[in-house]
């Protein structure tokens, strides 16, 4: 498929310009066939309390040796003020999150300390009534799935690795990665922005970079669904890009398969400078703005993987990893 055509989509789809017949000859991946035939298909509902609590997943990952960020603290009940402040009050840089909690939301990231208060990485600071405000704003259920109650995490400060310095806004990047039944088969680096209030959410702004999956390379960039060629903030040109560590990267993505026992899921990755690829969470119900992202269709993957035989599934991570690398490179695209 012809990549400029479909990194068009974006901004016609919002003139309804582009028909579902259009698109699924693009070999773009709808949400309804997502849905019932990968999501519901390919992911059984006993499984997603392991992904859908980040708590868990941490757990699950931590017995299946695959590495995450530091666990500080978890409160499984409304803490005392107390307790919350025994906890933060060494520390210089953590992240407080909910475990329920999904797109980026409930998410407080403290990057120093300025007398009493507590600097978030736009500069803005908060006091610790603040923190203990959002600590019980998480317990209530505020940020949760469904408005459940919830436990709170602190976790310690990803040592982002400084490849990226230049390639987001006041935020964190990371990488996604979707697996199907244990084949890496697309991957995005997704940068915040100023218009996205520094969260890596593409629908709010962020910019998702498409990475090639046979070298770790820049392939593809937009925002707001245009093309794009530079970081609108910093004017970082993408087409230098590279993640370090590449196939490391994608062993951990596809050792999820066996830590979830999902078949279609979505792996949000950081890069530590000191510990490499960790594992921020897992998603049953990844979106679907990767195709964008990377110029791309997620349908004739997804189908290939679909055609193998039994024992080509049976492959071990090092195995599925050559094959995807091989398979589903930008220049076979």
């Amino acid at each position: 498929m012809n990549a400029f055509s479909l990194s068009r989509i974006g901004a016609k789809l919002r003139g309804g310009l582009v028909s579902p017949l259009a698109l699924r000859r693009m070999g773009v991946l709808g949400m309804n066939a997502r849905n019932v035939n990968y999501i519901a298909r390919y992911n059984e509902r006993r499984l997603y309390p392991v992904v859908d609590d980040k708590l868990n997943t941490k757990r699950a990952a931590r017995r299946a040796g695959i590495a995450v960020p530091e666990l500080i603290a978890a409160f499984e009940t409304q803490p005392s003020r107390s307790r919350v402040m025994e906890v933060i009050e060494p520390l210089w840089k953590f992240v407080i999150k909910p475990a329920r909690g999904s797109g980026g939301k409930g998410i407080l990231v403290v990057v120093g300390r300025n007398g009493p208060n507590y600097v978030k990485p736009s500069g803005a600071e908060v006091t610790a009534m603040d923190i203990l405000r959002h600590v019980s704003n998480i317990h209530s259920g505020l940020y949760s799935l469904g408005g459940k109650p919830d436990r709170v995490m602190i976790e310690a400060l990803v040592d982002f690795d400084p490849v990226f310095d230049n390639y987001s806004f006041e935020g964190v990047p990371d990488i996604r990665v979707i697996v199907f039944r244990g084949f890496p088969v697309m991957a995005m680096l997704r940068c915040s922005t100023h218009s996205s209030d520094g969260k890596a959410n593409l629908h709010q702004g962020a910019v998702g970079v498409g990475i090639d999956l046979a070298s770790g390379k820049s392939c593809h960039a937009v925002q707001n669904g245009l093309r794009i060629n530079r970081h609108p903030d910093t004017e970082m040109p993408f087409d230098k890009l590279q993640v370090p560590g590449w196939r490391d990267l994608l062993r951990l993505a596809a050792s999820c398969y066996e830590m979830t026992g999902l078949g279609y899921l979505g792996c949000d990755i950081v890069l530590d400078r000191r510990r490499g690829p960790l594992l921020l969470e897992a998603n049953a119900r990844p979106g679907l703005a990767i195709q964008i992202a990377n110029g791309v269709g997620l349908r004739s993957r997804l189908r290939l993987i679909e055609k193998m035989d039994i024992e080509d599934l049976e492959r071990n991570v090092e195995e599925r990893v050559a094959y995807s690398v091989q398979q589903f490179s930008a220049a076979e695209s």
